[in-house]
């Protein structure tokens, strides 16, 4: 009987073993959308109400009726191209139109506290809030950006309470946020469901249904329902073939759950292509990184960095560039200074874990130790954070903590670079 047991053991191993990954991406639909792209009736409409307000502006500089606008334009307009430059030009119109109704329109203030929120400028942000609240009280509008201020800043307190007070499930501005804060708060399963009802109600805003979509995709990735993550991308870019967010969502499929680095390096480079974004160039490091090619990782690392520390980006790419001077191009003190600044930008259990990382990448080890102690433990973390935090309890031999931080680490896996779900499969054994 034991022989037998043993025999059927081996066959489960072996058969375990054989198996082969099951890939989620339809290269049918990816090859057709490369092979036949054109850009969407919604980036048409966008590139021409940019065409219209710019003729109104350049005939008319001075009036600024035309600058919120053509503002509006400009902002929409970064959202398809990834151009900084278009997101500067209308944080600077919505100054101007305000210095020109000497701030009499507190809309404006409004439209620029979320111009800032999305250049990470969090602190500037939240001055622009205090005033609109003096002018006008807590409206809706302003509890709304009230919430995007505080959690952005890391108020999670503030920012659940605020959600309770705007609480409307059959309002989209509710539900995308409300999805937000279930994510951080670790309900995911919740969180996706929200966001996918902010989806339905979205009817037909193909912008705003886009947007909930391709962000319950990231959701669900970061789950580990792959299948659902490449349904909904695709889904998003049925919508908006232009949304490149959603294409590099399946080239990432690709990469790490397919394994099928060439496709995925196809779509990257498709991407890149119809893109200023520098995000593209991570992924495009990432694929090298899969492969072992470390002399074009560091290639594509050090263009990345150079594109994404220019100052026209501000805040913007932080996260990423300590990574990379932590763990590529072996540079720790100046994911230090980046991590320093974050922490002025805003102070969250994320960006203090950054901060640790970086002291430990500098071999700063009791101070790196001392801040993960009072700002970092039994804090929610993501799966880069859980990452950095078992890497330095592995480094300071409190392997237990280290096993602890890579077990909740591998669930958000996906999350991860190549080599670092290498790393945490392989320790996990």
């Amino acid at each position: 009987m034991r022989t037998n047991y043993i025999a059927i053991i081996l066959t489960v191993i072996l058969f375990s073993c054989n198996k082969k990954r099951e890939s989620v991406v339809d290269t049918v639909f990816t090859d057709s959308l490369i092979k036949n792209y054109s850009v969407s009736s919604l980036y048409k409409t966008t590139e021409g109400n940019y065409d219209f307000w710019k003729k109104r502006m350049d005939s008319l500089p001075d009036n600024f009726v035309n600058g919120p606008k053509y503002s509006g334009a400009l902002s929409a307009l970064f959202h398809f191209t990834g151009n900084i430059d278009y997101l500067v030009k209308a944080d600077s119109l919505i100054e101007q139109s305000l210095i020109a109704y000497q701030e009499r329109e507190p809309g404006l203030n409004n439209t620029l506290a979320y111009l800032s929120i999305q250049q990470h400028q969090f602190n500037r942000a939240d001055s622009l809030l205090k005033k609109i609240v003096k002018i006008e009280g807590q409206t809706a509008a302003n509890a709304f950006l009230d919430f995007d201020v505080s959690f952005e800043k890391g108020d999670y307190r503030r920012s659940k309470n605020l959600l309770a007070t705007l609480k409307d499930d059959n309002s989209y501005a509710y539900l995308f946020r409300k999805a937000k804060f279930e994510h951080y708060d670790g309900s995911l399963d919740s969180s996706i469901a929200n966001m996918l009802k902010a989806a339905e109600l979205a009817g037909e805003n193909q912008y705003l249904k886009q947007a909930a979509l391709s962000n319950a995709a990231d959701l669900c990735l970061h789950k580990g329902d792959l299948k659902k993550a490449f349904s909904l991308y695709k889904s998003s870019i049925t919508i908006d073939a232009a949304d490149m967010h959603s294409l590099m969502g399946i080239g990432w499929i690709a990469l790490v759950n397919d394994k099928k680095d060439s496709l995925a390096e196809n779509i990257f480079h498709f991407v890149q292509k119809h893109t200023q974004s520098p995000d593209v160039l991570l992924k495009l490091m990432q694929v090298a990184e899969f492969r072992g090619d470390s002399i074009l990782q560091q290639q594509y690392a050090t263009e990345f960095i150079n594109r994404a520390t220019a100052e026209v980006y501000g805040n913007m790419y932080n996260k990423y560039c300590i990574d990379l001077y932590t763990t590529v191009t072996n540079e720790p003190a100046k994911a230090i200074i980046l991590a320093e600044k974050e922490l002025a930008n805003r102070a969250t259990p994320q960006t203090y874990a950054w901060y640790v990382w970086s002291l430990y990448s500098n071999n700063e080890k009791e101070k790196a130790y001392k801040y993960f102690k009072s700002y970092v433990s039994a804090q929610p973390l993501e799966g880069l954070e859980l990452y950095y935090m078992g890497r330095m309890m592995e480094g300071l031999d409190k392997k237990y903590n280290a096993t602890e931080f890579y077990k909740v680490a591998w669930k958000n896996r996906y999350d991860l670079s190549p080599s670092k779900q290498k790393y945490l499969e392989e320790t996990l054994k």
